[in-house]
């Protein structure tokens, strides 16, 4: 009696199954399932692989995973790579629960968008688009090729690193990395950090000042020169927390840059700004 064959991904697979999902995890980006249907895509490879001589046994697990599904692309790789693992292991028969592997992607989803936000959107992003910035403020597009060549890579090279984890590591080590409080811990030094860069955007970037001035008697006292011995871009500070407040108060983007180009305007107009 001749033993079962051991189904195993290749690494042709394993490569299509995270470039899929680093490429593709958005592309089908919808309220109902969010990137549940980018997640099945990426998945699609590895169910054909592993089911090639079993159609009924393939449809089922790509309707397994077409349900509710965020993350962060980049560091959320290492969930694609777990769950690549796990199912090639129920395909060779091992005891892998179906709801266990939707739990854990359930389950993982949020800390690793937690830490996936704080590094990628919050800190690389925010980093790079500042220097993006810098450059075309100057006329020079160099900036933008900085940031496409820069950001690709660093979401190509990490992505691969954290999938290749999860694939090789299996769901013991990621739980064990979550347990108790180091992914708060992380996240937020991270957000720390982020806060840091952000302030610097906000001092550097923006260069509100008034005009106003008043006189007592024979002194003429500017107001600007007043504002920033008191704080440094005061004024910046004033309009990056009132957007911030606006936003945080339901209203949309659209509304919140119109409202913006509003009072540019009408300060300006008046002598204000």
């Amino acid at each position: 009696m001749s033993e079962t064959k051991k189904r195993t991904l290749s690494k042709s697979t394993l490569n299509k199954t995270w470039f899929s999902w680093i490429s593709f995890g958005q592309i089908c980006y919808n309220y109902e399932r969010m990137m549940g249907l980018g997640f099945t895509h990426s998945m699609s490879y590895v169910f054909e692989e592993l089911y090639a001589d079993d159609q009924e046994a393939l449809s089922d697990g790509l309707t397994r995973h077409l349900n509710f599904y965020n993350t962060e692309n980049t560091w959320g790789s290492i969930i694609t790579g777990i769950v690549a693992s796990l199912e090639e292991s129920k395909a060779n028969g091992e005891e892998v629960d179906v709801e266990g592997i939707s739990g854990l992607k359930t389950a993982l989803m949020g800390p690793m968008a937690g830490i996936g936000d704080s590094v990628t959107q919050a800190l690389v992003k925010v980093i790079l688009l500042a220097i993006a910035v810098d450059f075309a403020l100057q006329g020079n597009p160099i900036g933008v090729i900085i940031f496409v060549l820069v950001f690709s890579a660093y979401a190509l090279i990490v992505s691969k690193a954290m999938f290749n984890t999860g694939y090789k590591l299996g769901k013991n080590s990621v739980v064990q990395l979550l347990q108790g409080s180091r992914v708060k811990t992380v996240t937020q030094a991270l957000g720390a950090v982020g806060m840091m860069v952000l302030g610097a955007l906000v001092a550097s970037n923006l260069n509100i000042v008034t005009p106003l001035s008043f006189q007592i008697g024979e002194v003429v006292t500017e107001v600007q020169p007043m504002l920033d011995s008191i704080l440094p871009k005061f004024l910046n500070v004033v309009a990056f927390f009132g957007v911030y407040w606006t936003i945080k108060k339901g209203l949309k983007t659209n509304t919140v840059i119109l409202l913006i180009f509003v009072a540019a305007t009408v300060l300006s107009l008046v002598g204000i700004l």
